[in-house]
């Protein structure tokens, strides 16, 4: 499925269940010594399809152990993200010379928990999903964009090292995209102050993906 949403500098992997013979890195191991089973598995697959992404990348397989706020460490000269959720795990990489940024969210493509709207969302992205809900009723336009915002973040961090709020960037969506236009003052890219992102997203067989994709100019 995320491959779907990706230009073809980037590089990634899936899985719809754990691979028995996924394994890890000592390293690796020493950072979910403790987890319980669900986030061991998360992990592990994580990492598996990372690998696979940085395969094909030409890169050799390395430990990709946790840094700031969690995020993965890539090897050098590499950049990538990691999702995963029930029945579902992704990782996509690319080279830093070819592409600025990568966030990519997996969820299960059901509406958000009561509550948790209000707490992702403007009020003006609210009306607009009262619009796309009353077009197609069958979508879960709140559970799109939640994943839409974490991909968001995904792709700001590693570019600006400081925290991005929900309110921080504001949504629209169009037919399998969306566009994200940030509400504070972004880094340079390019010579020039990023201001927002573009990306994709897709809903089937039960799950929404969302990915950005920044290719250096």
């Amino acid at each position: 499925m995320i491959e779907e949403l990706l230009p073809t500098q980037v590089s990634s992997a899936e899985a719809f269940a754990d691979p028995p013979d996924a394994v890890l890195f000592a390293e690796e191991e020493a950072v979910i010594a403790r987890a319980v089973d669900k986030r061991r598995r998360e992990f592990t697959t994580g990492r598996w399809c990372a690998r696979r992404a940085l395969e094909r990348l030409g890169v050799e397989p390395a430990p990709l152990l946790p840094g700031e706020r969690g995020a993965p460490q890539w090897p050098a000269g590499v950049i990538g993200s990691i999702t995963h959720c029930a029945g579902y795990r992704a990782a996509v990489a690319a080279r830093k010379d070819q592409v600025h940024a990568v966030g990519i969210d997996a969820e299960p493509h059901d509406r958000l928990p009561d509550g948790v709207l209000d707490v992702v969302s403007l009020p003006t992205e609210r009306e607009r999903l009262v619009r796309l809900s009353a077009a197609r009723p069958s979508v879960h336009w709140d559970r799109i964009l939640f994943s839409c915002k974490e991909s968001v973040y995904k792709a700001w961090y590693p570019l600006a090292r400081e925290w991005l709020g929900f309110e921080d960037a504001e949504l629209e969506f169009g037919e399998g995209t969306f566009t994200a236009r940030l509400r504070k003052q972004g880094p340079p890219v390019d010579g020039r102050p990023l201001t927002g992102f573009t990306g994709r997203w897709l809903a089937r067989d039960g799950l929404v993906v969302t990915a950005i994709a920044v290719p250096r100019l």
